[in-house]
């Protein structure tokens, strides 16, 4: 089991969603952290915010979820990042707003809140590559550390170029996005569909499979929504797992980051693959239960942790 002498390093954005009349915290790199936190892992949140209510925020939920704070950075001059929530329709439209304090993460505080640490796996999206301050502290924390890297695709159009997210696979050990993604990335890589088959089929592994030689990754992880979750080794080892349906469905925001936290549990708490896999799938389809991408009640949490405390199955 991780303590607090191997930490999860997760790098980027903490911001916060504002929605007008309210505004929450979030960013994936930081959802990902306060789920390993409420699960007992010590995550080492790599950020930087503004001095500013925004801020406020997110140093608030870093206190309530017993999150340490070396690693986040204060900028004096540019905000705490903030996307602007509208209503579209039956939907919404996210704006997220350039040159943000997540944007400018610096190098050497960086790496002297690593100073001591052992971490057990660096945590990364895309997001947080956009802007060159942070892309540069991002290269400094990988060409510290020997451990393993787990990108979190996550794309958000406009945001980062293709030859940006390509050189992060790059850079990977373990990769996870979602469909969407997966048909995104055979396009960039110049790496026709798998024609008429389903995500699960032959032809689709073996389509897995060459992108995961083409980058060196040694996992790759396709979440399937609804439908739960796949899993490719680089020896062409494949596993499945099935996402049960929620209680009561309220809203499927931050379900890739409750899986991509869990996912990452299990690997740095040793789990078999397939364990991991069905946990990842099985917790975030039940934050499809909640409100918000994580619960308001740290409680949520109590259940997971004994079901898990009994060891792999």
């Amino acid at each position: 089991m991780t303590g607090a002498n191997e930490p999860v390093a997760v790098f980027g954005e903490a911001l916060v969603d504002d929605f007008g009349t309210s505004q929450v915290v979030g960013g994936a790199p930081f959802n990902v952290a306060r789920h390993l936190a409420a699960f007992g892992a010590a995550p080492l949140m790599l950020t930087r915010i503004g001095s500013d209510a925004g801020g406020v925020l997110v140093r608030e939920q870093l206190a309530r979820f017993g999150m340490r704070s070396q690693g986040v950075q204060v900028d004096p001059a540019r905000p705490t990042g903030r996307v602007l929530v509208e209503r579209d329709g039956a939907g919404h439209r996210f704006v997220i707003l350039p040159d943000q304090a997540w944007d400018h993460i610096e190098s050497a505080p960086l790496l002297h809140a690593l100073a001591g640490e052992t971490p057990a796996l660096l945590y990364a999206g895309t997001l947080a590559r956009r802007a060159p301050d942070s892309r540069a502290a991002l290269a400094a924390l990988l060409a510290a550390s020997a451990a393993p890297r787990f990108l979190d695709l996550n794309l958000r159009a406009s945001q980062v170029g293709d030859a940006c997210v390509l050189a992060a696979l790059h850079e990977a050990d373990i990769a996870k996005l979602n469909e969407e993604e997966l048909a995104w990335l055979h396009d960039a890589a110049g790496q026709p569909r798998p024609p008429g088959e389903d995500a699960c089929g032959d032809a689709a592994a073996a389509a897995c499979a060459a992108l995961m030689a083409r980058f060196g990754l040694r996992e790759l992880v396709v979440t399937l929504g609804a439908r739960g979750a796949l899993w490719f080794g680089a020896d062409g080892a494949r596993l499945q797992a099935r996402a049960g349906a929620p209680a009561c469905l309220a809203d499927t925001v931050g379900a890739g980051d409750a899986f991509s936290a869990v996912f990452v549990l299990g690997v740095v708490r040793g789990w078999p693959r397939a364990a991991t896999l069905a946990r990842a799938a099985a917790f975030a389809s039940a934050i499809c239960g909640v409100h918000g991408a994580v619960p308001p009640d740290p409680s949520f949490y109590a259940p997971w942790r004994a079901q898990w405390r009994a060891g792999p199955t």
